[in-house]
């Protein structure tokens, strides 16, 4: 990690991202080392958990286009929220593509 980007400004942001949703609903649940947690608690919304990845966060804070990409973010967590019993960021795909052995990377390729 850089020594511009502190841990302090990866929880601001995520507190920014879901801050679009009812303050009364979301806390924090867990702050670990990979990730940012929230817990969900609204009668009102299908979400129950927001999990953000803090490599993500921190690409987003050093990002030209970040605030632009932050404000679609906002906009995706806003319809996730009826729609979803979970919100990562990234999506659970890209780490899954992110994380492939080095055996499958011939066969990503064949195609």
């Amino acid at each position: 990690m850089s020594s511009g980007i502190k841990t302090t400004d990866e929880t601001k942001l995520a507190e920014e991202i879901v801050g679009t949703l009812e303050a009364d609903a979301v806390r924090v649940c867990s702050d670990d080392r990979d990730s940012i947690r929230f817990a969900i608690r609204s009668a009102g919304m299908k979400l129950r958990s927001i999990v953000l990845r803090r490599w993500a966060l921190r690409r987003l804070l050093t990002d030209p286009a970040g605030p632009i990409k932050v404000e679609y973010l906002q906009r995706e967590l806003r319809r996730a929220a009826g729609q979803r019993v979970e919100f990562a960021y990234p999506r659970k795909s890209v780490n899954v593509r992110r994380d492939l052995p080095a055996s499958f990377a011939p066969l990503a390729h064949a195609r």
